[in-house]
This record gives C-alpha cells, structure tokens and sequence, in this order.
C-alpha cells in the first residue's frame, strides 16, 4: 500500500482567557503568527489576539488507507485539546477539518511538469 499523507487543521476559539494568560500568548505571539504556520506531525499554533480570540492549529499526519483521515482527525483534535488543556487555556468551537494529499487537485505547473515527463 502506498503512504497517504493528511493535512488536519483544527480551529477553535479562546474561551474566557485571564490577563495573565491573555498576556502570556500576546508576549508568544511571533511565534505563533500565522505567516509563519505550517503543518507538522506535532501541530502548530498560530493565533492573532490582537485581532480576534480564534486559533488554527495544523498537523499532518499520515495513513495507509483512505479511511485513516478519521483516525489523523481524532488525533489532532485529541493534540489540541491537550496542549489547550495543559496550559489551563479555556476553548470553545472546535472543529477540523482534514484533506488528504492523494486526493488534492494538481496545480497548474504540477499538471505541466507530469504531462511534459516521459514515463
């Protein structure tokens, strides 16, 4: 079987944040910003208080099978409520959303390099 890789992003909403807390992620916030986010096995954080209480983490994972995104799913909702909970950081509204990689449309230059290869 070939290796399907899965890109799960988990979003959600900071719930009733102390000063304390709110002033914690706002001194950590470069490194959560969100033009600096990527998938990763681990998950990241990006977030901007600044603007608004939502955050977005992303993962990727990696399975077998099609179904596998269900399990991919699980896990990164499961990440994120861990780190959220370790940190004492309340939430609400969490949802995922997943793709797999296999499935996505070829982009144009994708589609270009592929048709003009000699297989």
């Amino acid at each position: 079987m070939t290796k399907r890789t899965f890109r799960v992003i988990v979003r959600g909403v900071f719930d009733g944040l102390g000063e304390g807390q709110r002033a914690e992620l706002l001194a950590r916030a470069a490194e959560h910003d969100v033009l600096r986010a990527a998938f990763t096995p681990e998950g990241h954080l990006s977030y901007d208080l600044a603007a608004r209480s939502a955050f977005t983490f992303r993962f990727l994972d990696s399975g077998e099978a099609e179904e596998d995104i269900l399990a991919a799913t699980e896990r990164a909702e499961e990440a994120a409520r861990a780190w959220l909970t370790e940190r004492g950081y309340g939430y609400k509204n969490l949802r995922s959303t997943a793709e797999d990689l296999s499935q996505a449309p070829l982009g144009k230059r994708r589609r270009r390099a592929i048709a003009g290869s000699s297989f």
